[in-house]
């Protein structure tokens, strides 16, 4: 990337920190993420549709045409086929950029933008898209206390609020939406074609930007909302090695999508053919990751993110298998287990015969995603340590994972890279087959940059892993391949610091030398003590 684009990237960010901080008041962090990602989300879909009509009309002949610019009346004509094309629709007066400029004289601030949000979602109702733009702005309550005690005062915030987003330099300003679009291509993230520039880049980044912003003042329930990029990425790049596409990619506890979202980055987005599949439980979460999906140009046609309990009800029975899965599950969480007696005899859960323990769900969402694996695919989990060498039930899960030549390798991270804890996590790769009885240990432990007050996998980290994972052998202190045999002799054990010996890091110690230097250091200090005798000898005589 080049100077030029990073320096901008610089002053989004500074730009985005000072909105946030400035808006925010009384509004903690956390919840006011919702106003102000809603609220770029709702200039996002406000430029892009002005775009594609812009760009429909003046193809068609008719060179002067903006959208923004029609009557609603006239407007609602092409409402039906915009609809079927674009999956929802805004009336000209309801754009972004037309509330914004009505807003400081519009009493009813709070209502009009109620209202806007409501239409656009119900422009989708009976139509392919219904799902994926139902319940967007449910957190973006414009009526809310917490913007202030009185609507003018939630108005005032408001305001500020549409004008900062607003403000946002997000686009390139060529043939754009009420001169700030700057959309090329037919049809932005409709999926047929593409934005000019960098704008795409820039709404995505914002969004991804404020997400680990909110995420690393979000105290422990940060690292719920928000996996830091370069983990994402390691994770994308370890179950795509050796591939140039996929067919479909999965996360069954998506989060707000960055996992997903790194498959686009990594391949190309039209080299996930048949597009991103994800479930998450926590109902806000879910409306973010459908939102960052739009904001990174994925087609509606082209994600199914679905809301409710993967291990108990998931959505994807349908789609599953999937060749490519990443996820980062909430770490030893509590699930029904044995409580439900359904569960044993759940086909994601009973080839291992045991169920993983109520309060510790983590090998669970290992089975499931091992059931939803394709014979070819490659999943990468991130796993709480605990689950490499803990008895009971999860060792008995790991016996089938191993018995069974399902773990491709493990590998240890360093500590502190997550927001909400420092623990030292892990990463399990499953394959269906693999052409060796073996699984490879990774010590990473020590990859690590300390960046700020968290510690980062640099590229440099990255690839180091990568190219062992890749390699699949032996590495002095680093990686091990070790037969599926000596795993479960040791009881199945399949911790990394188990295979892989630390270097010995301590300096080597010559005992002989180390003797004649301490037998120096008494001599000269048994010479200084008869030197200090004397001297008080001699001061005692001129007494």
């Amino acid at each position: 990337m080049n100077n030029n684009k990073e320096s901008e990237r610089a002053e989004l960010h500074k730009t985005i920190w000072r909105i946030a901080n400035d808006l925010r008041g009384s509004v903690d962090g956390w919840d006011f993420k919702s106003y102000v990602l809603g609220m770029l989300f709702y200039r996002f879909i406000s430029e892009n549709l002005a775009h594609y009509l812009n760009t429909q009309e003046r193809q068609a002949g008719y060179p002067d045409f903006d959208y923004a610019a029609l009557s609603d009346e006239q407007a609602e004509y092409g409402r039906a086929t915009t609809v079927q094309e674009k999956g929802f629709y805004i009336l000209p007066s309801d754009l972004f950029a037309n509330v914004r400029a009505r807003a400081r004289h519009d009493p009813n601030l709070n209502e009009t933008l109620a209202r806007v949000f409501k239409e656009i979602e119900g422009s989708a109702v009976g139509q392919a898209s219904e799902e994926d733009f139902k319940g967007l702005f449910d957190d973006l309550d414009v009526n809310s206390n917490k913007l202030g005690p009185t609507v003018a005062r939630r108005n005032e915030k408001l305001v500020k609020l549409l004008d900062a987003i607003g403000d946002l330099p997000l686009s390139n300003g060529s043939n754009g939406f009420a001169g700030n679009g700057g959309f090329a291509g037919n049809g932005g993230f409709a999926g047929s074609g593409g934005f000019a520039g960098n704008t795409i880049d820039l709404f995505g980044d914002a969004y991804e930007y404020l997400m680990q912003m909110y995420a690393s003042t979000a105290g422990k329930s940060g690292g719920e909302y928000y996996t830091p990029q370069e983990v994402s990425e390691l994770l994308t790049r370890l179950a795509v090695v050796g591939k140039t596409e996929v067919n479909k990619v999965y996360d069954p506890a998506c989060g707000s999508g960055s996992l997903l979202l790194n498959f686009a980055k990594v391949l190309g987005q039209e080299k996930v053919r048949r597009g991103f599949f994800g479930q998450e439980i926590n109902l806000t979460t879910y409306n973010l990751c459908r939102i960052n999906m739009f904001l990174h140009d994925v087609n509606y046609e082209k994600f199914d993110i679905a809301h409710g309990d993967t291990l108990t009800d998931p959505r994807h029975w349908d789609d599953e298998p999937f060749e490519a899965i990443v996820s980062n599950p909430p770490y030893s969480i509590k699930w029904a287990g044995d409580a439900n007696p359904l569960l044993i005899n759940d086909p994601r859960f009973a080839p291992a015969g045991v169920l993983a323990p109520k309060s510790k769900a983590d090998l669970a969402f290992t089975m499931h995603i091992l059931s939803w694996l394709a014979v070819d695919g490659t999943a990468a989990i991130v796993e709480f340590p605990g689950v490499l060498y803990r008895g009971g039930a999860e060792q008995k899960i790991r016996q089938y994972l191993i018995d069974n030549n399902f773990v491709a390798a493990v590998i240890q991270l360093p500590p502190d890279l997550f927001f909400g804890t420092t623990i030292a996590t892990c990463i399990i790769v499953l394959k269906k087959s693999k052409r060796d009885n073996t699984t490879l240990f990774i010590d990473a432990s020590a990859e690590f940059a300390r960046v700020g007050n968290k510690n980062k996998l640099l590229p440099a980290h990255r690839q180091k892993i990568l190219d062992a994972y890749t390699a699949r052998a032996d590495a002095p202190h680093f990686a091990r391949l070790v037969d599926n045999s000596e795993i479960a002799a040791n009881g199945y054990n399949i911790a990394v610091s188990s295979y892989v010996e630390q270097e010995d890091t301590r300096e080597v110690v010559d005992i002989r030398a180390l003797n004649a230097a301490i037998a120096r250091i008494v001599a000269r200090q048994a010479e200084l003590r008869t030197q200090i005798d004397a001297i008080v000898v001699e001061l005692e005589g001129e007494g």
